[in-house]
């Protein structure tokens, strides 16, 4: 019986003692998971050791703190000059300038949110111990909104347009204008380029252009009259090579045959004449002569846009071609306009240069003509 109740005060004790323990532990290890507890939560505003943005280790670091370590960052990136070249033509420019900027604060908000993704022991653990959570973000970049009308403005800079062949009449002087092709920036292909580089971070850009060929060369010109009153001559030019060559007459002294640079703006098969001087040199004529024998402007008639109602037309006075005999109108023998209207379609440029001699009298003829 003693023996017995020896055991039972043994076992009793000992129960106590597992429970004692047992309490400790169980206080300890509250006790610990509060402290753990306090500790993350006095830290919980910071980020996570061995979490890195764009290179920059931010760990144990505030939002605050963050934003100006991972600002300074970016600014090197920003910052940093792009050298753009469109053949001999050079540029440098920022991203920051293209309007680029750095999602700084979206960075840092993102390297806080790691501390959700762990518990509270782990996240304790890994700052206690400094043992990093290996974490690498990257730094987002915005759209450079600027960057279009960069390349507008460079392609403004760059571009040469196309000049097309021409016959033209400038300051007093017939000038024969060569084609010559121009060049423009492919505006689409000059962006994606330069996005590339402010992905990439390259600080070279080379833009290329492209070849721009004119409308109009020296084989498709097509016609172009020249009128040379001091000659007394009609040149009918195929592109830039004289094709035919007519005598005319053009306006005797007191009138005008006005140089410039015209066009054909209606033609006419035995035009109707309509008396332009009722009251001077046409008074004795009737005020409308019909198409046909006895019209003053023959079987056929140009009409061009030089002022004084001037027209290139036949006539019924053969004797005045290659003569300063008319009130302005280039006169041709009717034989040769009706050659020469098939061949110039309205819309021919018709240029007249050159001016009557100041020595010239009515009826007189240019000096070696053969008239």
């Amino acid at each position: 019986m003693a023996q017995g109740k020896h055991t039972r005060r043994r076992r009793t004790r000992a129960i106590a003692v597992v429970a004692i323990v047992a309490g400790v532990v169980v206080l300890v290890a509250g006790g610990v998971a509060f402290a753990a507890y306090r500790y993350e939560r006095s830290r919980a505003h910071q980020i996570l050791p061995g979490v890195t943005v764009a290179g920059v280790d931010v760990g144990g670091m505030t939002r605050g703190e963050a934003i100006h370590a991972i600002r300074a960052g970016a600014s090197v990136h920003l910052d940093s000059p792009i050298s753009v070249t469109v053949g001999d033509k050079t540029w440098t420019v920022t991203p920051r300038e293209l309007g680029q900027q750095a999602n700084v604060k979206g960075a840092v908000d993102r390297a806080l949110a790691i501390n959700a993704t762990m518990s509270t022991f782990s996240r304790f653990w890994h700052r206690f111990r400094s043992e990093p959570v290996d974490a690498q973000l990257a730094l987002r970049y915005t759209k450079a909104r600027r960057l279009d009308g960069f390349v507008v403005d460079t392609a403004r800079a760059v571009t040469v347009k196309a000049m097309n062949a021409a016959i033209t009449y400038t300051d007093g002087q017939l000038v024969m204008q060569k084609s010559k092709p121009g060049r423009t920036l492919d505006a689409a292909a000059a962006s994606a380029a330069l996005r590339s580089a402010l992905s990439e971070g390259s600080p070279t850009v080379a833009l290329q252009t492209q070849k721009v060929l004119p409308k109009v060369t020296s084989g498709n010109l097509g016609p172009t009259i020249v009128v040379r009153p001091d000659q007394n001559k009609l040149y009918l030019y195929d592109g830039f090579r004289v094709e035919r060559t007519f005598d005319v007459a053009t306006a005797k002294p007191g009138y005008t045959t006005p140089q410039g640079d015209w066009t054909i703006y209606r033609k006419a098969v035995n035009p109707t004449w309509y008396n332009p001087a009722l009251d001077s040199w046409g008074a004795d004529l009737p005020a409308v002569i019909p198409g046909g024998p006895g019209n003053p402007m023959g079987t056929r008639a140009l009409y061009i846009t030089a002022p004084g109602l001037i027209r290139i037309h036949g006539t019924t006075d053969d004797s005045s071609i290659g003569r300063w005999a008319s009130h302005g109108c280039i006169r041709m023998h009717n034989s040769e306009i009706e050659q020469l209207y098939p061949l110039v379609p309205v819309g021919t440029h018709v240029i007249v240069v050159g001016q009557r001699p100041s020595w010239a009298q009515e009826w007189d003829t240019p000096v070696n003509s053969d008239i």
